[in-house]
């Protein structure tokens, strides 16, 4: 694709019963190869952080899809614009479309940028909402129970129980294996259901 730089690629699943299999095709011929495993915002990406971080002028980077590299059209445009000029292209094979450094100010690859991006927020934001209503549908046929609570009603008693007599919270929560925030959300959980059953 280049002559002076690296091509490298970057594969991302939103969860980890996934696979990458469909974005493997781009890896043949790659010098590096960056594979995200998680879902998130940008700045939860560690693979994606250490690509931006890898990448050189004449470097050139190919993505399966605009939606593998960024979670919305601000995040795309901010990306791609900011490898754009550190001169590094940016290919997206889906997509069939390729950034070039020296085409950053044209219109028409902004443009094009700016709708199948928007493209690809709709389709995540479609998926988003029928989720959604498969949940609704669910609850309302006794059919989905929700996620399952990090801490029993055991475990929240004892931990009032260590509270009370003077252990502090975070020694509580490091010794049931959660973090803080979780410690405090099922004390307040549970100190609601005290209330609505008394």
């Amino acid at each position: 694709m280049n002559d002076k730089g690296q091509v490298v690629a970057y594969l991302r699943v939103s969860t980890t019963h996934q696979k990458l299999d469909r974005q493997q095709d781009i890896t043949e011929g790659t010098d590096k190869v960056f594979e995200e495993h998680a879902s998130g915002t940008t700045r939860e990406r560690p693979q994606l952080k250490a690509m931006l971080d890898y990448v050189r002028e004449g470097d050139h980077i190919r993505v399966w899809s605009m939606d593998r590299l960024a979670r919305s059209l601000l995040d795309l445009q901010n990306i791609v614009g900011e490898l754009v000029s550190r001169g590094v292209s940016v290919e997206f094979v889906k997509n069939n479309l390729t950034f070039q450094p020296n085409a950053k100010k044209d219109p028409y690859a902004t443009f094009q940028l700016q709708i199948l991006g928007a493209v690809a927020e709709l389709e995540r934001n479609i998926i988003m909402e029928r989720q959604a209503e498969g949940i609704a549908k669910a609850k309302l046929a006794g059919k989905y129970a929700g996620r399952k609570p990090s801490l029993t009603s055991d475990q929240v008693s004892n931990a009032r129980e260590r509270i009370a007599l003077g252990v502090p919270k975070a020694a509580v929560a490091r010794d049931l294996g959660v973090c803080r925030a979780t410690l405090y959300r099922a004390l307040a959980d549970d100190a609601a259901d005290v209330q609505v059953s008394a």
